[in-house]
């Protein structure tokens, strides 16, 4: 199945959401989506993310993103972690809050094959920040394109994953 995608709330809302169903169980996805690094063997945007480990609440992160040459720095903390379900993460920067949510999907028939479905978020429940908007507005195309972007790369980003974890 391809990654699909769905905004979240009314047009020209800053909260984003794409999933789709990965043939592989929630331990399975979950090993990948929980290793924060591997991020960037995924996302369009991101360079390198470094974690501390083990992943926990509280745990901080620094990425490096990009968008053609522009490259800037971002740091994170883990706000939510429930293994094999969810994990979620806070943009120091921005405000924003990206996660992976996993839930297992039941075969029609009753089959013992095992799927998973992953949501990936982009929730902004305190807003963007001022200074993101500001930064996006002159630097990154505007916020409606960027916005666009970003929404392209969380599918680019689950097909990368499903292909990873259906390997």
């Amino acid at each position: 199945m391809s990654a699909t995608s769905n905004e979240a709330t009314t047009p020209g809302s800053t909260e984003l959401e794409v999933s789709t169903e990965i043939a592989a169980s929630p331990a399975q996805v979950w090993k990948l989506v929980s290793d924060l690094p591997r991020i960037a063997e995924w996302s369009p945007q991101v360079v390198r993310t470094l974690a501390r480990r083990p992943l926990r609440v509280g745990s901080r992160m620094v990425n490096l993103n990009h968008r053609g040459p522009l490259v800037w720095p971002t740091t994170a903390k883990v706000v939510e972690l429930e293994p094999h379900r969810r994990v979620a993460f806070r943009i120091t920067e921005n405000w924003t809050v990206w996660s992976f949510t996993l839930e297992p999907v039941t075969p029609a028939g009753g089959g013992a094959a095992e799927a998973t479905r992953v949501v990936h978020r982009r929730e902004t429940p305190k807003g963007i920040s001022p200074l993101s908007n500001t930064l996006v507005d002159r630097l990154l195309g505007g916020r409606p394109q960027f916005t666009e972007e970003l929404r392209e790369g969380m599918g680019q980003t689950l097909r990368r994953l499903k292909a990873a974890a259906e390997a």
